[in-house]
């Protein structure tokens, strides 16, 4: 029995040993940086929901995720700004600093006697709700998605399907510690602390997690060979060209990565295969939240109910990206495992809709998230690979700050029509409509997947690169 699980993990691991030393720090400092970032990134996502509910109201959660798509505005914008002006590695730790000692002045304000948790009296009225919420919707686009831009530019097709499974699964173990911590901080029968504190402490660990980025990364400069950090060598070898004849700086602009989203079909796919996801889970999730919220008797009991089902998404996550990522990317390939991940979210929607209880609720969130987690992500975010710079950190800026948060506005705009329903033509009118949205989506989203991957391929096939202005 010994034996056979020493080769099971020896096979898990095999990966890992297929590469050099050098290529094995690389992907080590990754995921060690993806570890610190997925950690923080846990602790104030689930916080972002609890106290948003208890500040400001669970009614107006769908409201919050809609007004959210224009408080991006002027941070993608910025962004830019950036992208042009620093490295890619500069780029990340620069946010990794900001987020993090942004996270440290909202640690203040949680405390506040009047502007924090501590006062209970919700109202739409009380900016301190909304501001945190907005702060934390720019952990994805600014935080994880310059992490994955990152990774991206300096990773080879070939790199992506024997890595980025245990690139994930190392994120997912950091998630799964950290709601693991948080769920058992935030008991009551530990440390006597108010529910404040607790979550100004909380809040503290993540500001820190994400400041320790920087120092990682910078190891990862001096440690990795230049070389190495190629990535796909058809848009290197473009983007130094284009450094050498000044065509670069005659080029760039804040709205270049609009422009792209705008112009390249591919681009728009991936937007498409993203909203359509958001989408979906942005209904199942309303509706998970509003029955742990009917349950939960204050800020803490609901913080920690869901910190607990996070550690069960990144504990799925991680164990399907140790297991199945890795071997359904090098099998499958891109093309075939995007058209996976909406069959399966389909048959997850269908189970939901048919047994229609909490349990079933919870189950489908479980599965949705764990999917995208340990397997979509990854999957997606190699689709960027073969892409210019413009692409990969721009527009890929403007599909994670605004097609996400559109998504979810769609999703919550859905949410409220559907719940009007409910109260007045009963359940099964709810049910219906909610199955008939679901099924439509995940036919546009089977649709968008496939002729997705069929782009991806061929520009691998042709050593193309995708974005280039072909005058």
């Amino acid at each position: 029995m010994l034996g056979r699980l020493g080769c099971g993990i020896s096979s898990l691991l095999r990966p890992f040993f297929q590469v050099d030393r050098s290529e094995r720090v690389k992907l080590a400092l990754l995921t060690l940086t993806f570890f610190f970032v997925i950690a923080s990134y846990t602790l104030v996502k689930e916080l972002k929901d609890s106290i948003f509910m208890t500040v400001v109201g669970k009614g107006y959660l769908p409201w919050v995720k809609i007004v959210a798509i224009g408080a991006m505005v002027p941070a993608v914008f910025l962004y830019s700004f950036f992208v042009d002006k620093m490295r890619r590695y500069q780029l990340l730790a620069l946010y990794s600093l900001i987020y993090g000692v942004l996270g440290l002045i909202f640690v203040y304000f949680i405390g506040h006697p009047t502007i924090g948790i501590s006062n209970t009296v919700a109202s739409p009225f009380r900016l301190f709700g909304w501001l945190f919420y907005f702060f934390i919707e720019g952990y994805s686009p600014f935080i994880v998605g310059v992490f994955w831009a990152f990774a991206n530019s300096i990773t080879t097709p070939e790199a992506s399907k024997k890595n980025y499974g245990l690139m994930v699964a190392g994120s997912k173990f950091g998630g799964l510690l950290a709601a693991l911590a948080a769920w058992y901080f935030l008991s009551p029968k530990v440390l006597q602390l108010s529910d404040t504190a607790k979550h100004q402490c909380l809040a503290g660990a993540s500001a820190i997690l994400l400041l320790i980025v920087p120092a990682v990364i910078f190891l990862l400069t001096k440690k990795v060979p230049a070389k190495l950090l190629h990535g796909y060598e058809a848009a290197y070898q473009l983007e130094k060209e284009q450094k050498k004849s000044k065509e670069e700086t005659q080029k760039v602009g804040i709205f270049d990565g609009l422009k792209m989203f705008m112009q390249q079909p591919y681009v728009l796919g991936i937007f498409g295969y993203i909203f359509f996801y958001e989408v979906s889970f942005a209904v199942l999730d309303y509706q998970r939240k509003c029955l742990i919220s009917d349950c939960s008797s204050g800020t803490a009991e609901l913080s920690r109910e869901f910190f607990g089902q996070i550690f069960l998404v990144h504990l799925s996550g991680c164990l399907f990206s140790l297991i199945g990522t890795s071997i359904l990317m090098r099998k499958l390939g891109e093309r075939k495992c995007l058209m996976l991940v909406p069959i399966v979210s389909g048959i997850l929607f269908l189970y939901f809709i048919m047994v229609n209880t909490k349990t079933a609720v919870l189950i489908a969130f479980v599965g949705l998230r764990a999917l995208n987690y340990g397997f979509s992500y990854p999957v997606r975010e190699s689709l960027y690979i073969p892409t210019v710079k413009e692409i990969k950190f721009k527009s890929k800026s403007w599909i994670d700050a605004f097609g996400t948060k559109i998504a979810k506005g769609f999703g919550s705009s859905f949410n409220l029509m559907a719940f009007r329903i409910l109260s007045r033509f009963g359940g099964g009118a709810f049910l219906t409509i909610n199955g008939a949205f679901l099924f439509m989506i995940v036919g546009f989203w089977s649709v968008t997947a496939f002729l997705l991957g069929k782009r991806y391929q061929k520009a691998i096939d042709n050593n193309e690169v995708i974005g280039i202005d072909p005058q």
